[in-house]
């Protein structure tokens, strides 16, 4: 943009974390970047692209929005409803908005604003995991630019759409600003045992709260654990386990830290994690990638498309990542898989150093100059259709 112009920016999507963290980590970007931006958040009314916009100091502007099930489901029918009103509205919003470009990084809270703008404003949809989602298929036929995260699933992009680029799925450089001493200083964590972060994203993941439970407090015997389990609202794990860790010998309970969410701290705790076991969503994945931290994955079974594989097949095959199907991951197997991995610091760091091989560090950077591109009318190469 110009000197003293300021770009306006309209950013759709989110559902999910995997949906709304790039957009921050782009945000960040432009900032590096020193370039203005006034952005405006549309989204669904009870996502969580609201409490991040707000935390952010982002204006946001809620639209109906329905959720695209490829299955037989009783709200389809309110769903499917809600889906011309969301139109209506976010037309109205871009309208009175005047966006200079449209960021939608998917999720189905994505397609109402996408649509609405087609053809009016710029628009750029980034899809973050290693297959094409339903609402990213649509939003290909209005985009004008299809950013990707990985090679791989530009080849399929290319099928659909004549403008796609390869820009890896963007997160926070805050991240890289981690320190292991402050992380086990925070927790009253020993430096002298490993350390095992045990994440199921944003929500939690009660069968991996469980499968870890099971293999606690014995563990414990050999290292040390963090463990976000999740709000009461998504599962009631953390009581419980709160609870039976007050059971334990003092010694114990001071290697295990169970909370509902890592927040601030999350740069540190990923600095002090020797080794992470968690699901393979897309934003894990990114963050694996992106600071190069083994891991146990266990994808969540019937996410669209099984795209939680997919993604964990892209660190697993890059020597990155271990994964283990949730059909497949007893007590017993998660142990054997743990104990592998962890007694072995040089084989940990061969990992890490394996995972960065399938990140992006400059993701947020592409997306960002592509949007300023994109703004001021410049298209990136037509390519051959494959």
């Amino acid at each position: 943009m110009g000197q003293h112009q300021r770009l306006r920016l309209v950013i759709a999507g989110g559902g999910t974390g995997g949906h709304v963290l790039p957009a921050l980590a782009v945000l960040e970007a432009f900032a590096a970047l020193d370039e203005p931006v006034d952005a405006l958040w549309i989204g669904s009314v009870d996502g969580v692209e609201r409490e991040a916009s707000e935390a952010a100091g982002i204006p946001f502007r809620s639209v109906p929005t329905g959720k695209l099930r490829r299955y037989l489901d009783y709200r389809t029918p309110l769903d499917l409803a809600r889906i011309p009103v969301g139109l209506v509205q976010s037309w109205r919003v871009l309208r009175e908005y005047q966006p200079d470009v449209v960021f939608s990084t998917g999720g189905f809270v994505s397609v109402p604003t996408v649509v609405a703008a087609a053809r009016r404003f710029p628009i750029l949809t980034h899809e973050q995991t290693a297959i094409l989602g339903l609402a990213t298929r649509i939003n290909l036929r209005v985009a004008d630019v299809a950013a990707v995260s990985y090679e791989s699933t530009a080849e399929m992009a290319r099928h659909r759409h004549r403008h796609v680029v390869v820009t890896g799925n963007p997160v926070r450089s805050s991240l890289l600003t981690g320190d292991r001493e402050r992380g086990i200083a925070e927790f009253g964590l020993t430096p002298s045992l490993p350390l095992l972060y045990v994440t199921g994203g944003a929500r939690g993941a009660s069968p991996l709260n469980q499968l870890l439970e099971r293999l606690l407090p014995e563990l414990l015997e050999t290292c040390q654990v963090i463990h976000q389990a999740g709000p009461a609202s998504a599962n009631g794990d953390l009581d419980r386990l709160q609870a039976r860790a007050l059971t334990w010998p003092k010694e114990l309970q001071r290697r295990y830290r169970v909370m509902e969410f890592v927040r601030e701290e999350l740069p540190d705790v990923y600095a002090a994690a020797d080794l992470i076991l968690g699901r393979a969503g897309a934003g894990t994945v990114a963050e694996l990638a992106f600071l190069g931290k083994p891991a146990i994955l266990i994808p969540l079974p019937g996410a669209g498309s099984d795209e939680q594989t997919r993604n964990a097949d892209l660190l697993v095959s890059a020597g990155g990542a271990v994964a283990l199907p949730e059909s497949e991951a007893t007590p017993e197997r998660l142990r054997e898989a743990i104990m592998s991995l962890m007694p072995h610091p040089d084989r940990l760091r061969e990992m890490g150093t394996n995972a960065r091989t399938i990140g992006y560090p400059d993701a947020a950077k592409r997306l960002a100059t592509l949007l300023i591109d994109l703004a001021t009318k410049r298209l990136p190469e037509r390519p051959e259709i494959g």
